[in-house]
């Protein structure tokens, strides 16, 4: 199961504004906003769809999986390193997300950022 996609964008406030607008006949609003940089949409309190201030964007997508426990998320960065990835981010607590966000990230061959996270307590 798909957690969330994070796309990079030039102009953020113009593409805040597009989302917000494009996305609501779907039922997203937006929930997040770290920094006037970074903001995330979603429904029912949970944003899945997030937008952050690049001037160049990277090439490639965030692409991140849900995991149940903390341990998948270990053996999904080992996985992946093993399978001929990169590391972007070692498996391990991100507070600034929030206190029990618990994730890896992985640079695919092509450069895509990939991520397993488990938001369960441990």
């Amino acid at each position: 199961m798909i957690d969330h996609v994070s796309l990079d964008v030039r102009d953020y406030e113009a593409s805040k504004r597009f989302y917000a607008q494009a996305l609501a006949p779907l039922g997203y609003e937006l929930l997040m906003e770290y920094g006037g940089t970074v903001c995330g949409f979603g429904h029912e309190g949970k944003p899945d769809f997030w937008i952050g201030d690049r001037e160049e964007p990277q090439s490639g997508v965030h692409v991140a999986f849900v995991s149940p426990d903390r341990a998948t998320v270990d053996r999904f960065y080992e996985a992946a390193l093993a399978a001929g990835g990169n590391d972007n981010g070692p498996p391990g607590l991100r507070p600034h997300y929030h206190e029990r966000y618990y994730g890896a990230f992985v640079l695919d061959p092509d450069g895509n950022n990939v991520e397993a996270v488990c938001h369960a307590p441990e």
